[in-house]
């Protein structure tokens, strides 16, 4: 009776100590995926952007040199690409073909905040634009958090 009693202490003692190292591990693990999914989100949406810029015509919206919106939009090919943050807190390009939301399920764009730059006559239309991406995925020390700011413009035609 004495044996079999110890016997539970000593795997008592051995389970709680595997569920913490298990726990540990997968805490880590949760605030990587966070990390890197913010990471990544915020590179792809600049890739993106940087893509349709360099291919747009035109600036329609901020308007003027100067002006800021939390919105903008572009024209490509004749057809007007708009980017906005919808309430979901998805950063979504609306054009022709229907609205795609840029970022991620595992993250959300706040901060969105886009003015217009240039040359009189709109030779060297650029963009700046910054945006905030955060982690839905709490981690131990809060969600992640990560701001991305660029400045991109059009391409000479």
């Amino acid at each position: 009776m004495v044996e079999l009693l110890l016997y539970m202490g000593i795997l008592t003692i051995l389970l709680t100590s595997l569920t913490s190292i298990l726990v540990s591990a997968l805490d880590v693990q949760s605030e990587s995926q966070a990390t890197s999914g913010v990471e990544e989100d915020g590179n792809y949406i600049l890739a993106r952007l940087d893509y349709d810029i360099h291919r747009a015509t035109s600036i329609s919206i901020p308007f003027h040199n100067g002006d800021t919106a939390n919105n903008f939009q572009i024209v490509v090919g004749g057809i007007n690409y708009t980017y906005s943050v919808n309430a979901n807190n998805n950063l979504v390009l609306t054009n022709d073909l229907g609205t795609n939301n840029l970022n991620s399920y595992g993250s959300s764009i706040s901060a969105l905040l886009v003015q217009r730059f240039g040359n009189v006559g709109g030779v060297e239309d650029t963009l700046q634009i910054n945006f905030t991406v955060t982690s839905r995925t709490k981690r131990i020390s809060g969600f992640e958090t990560k701001a991305f700011n660029t400045n991109i413009s059009l391409r000479r035609q």
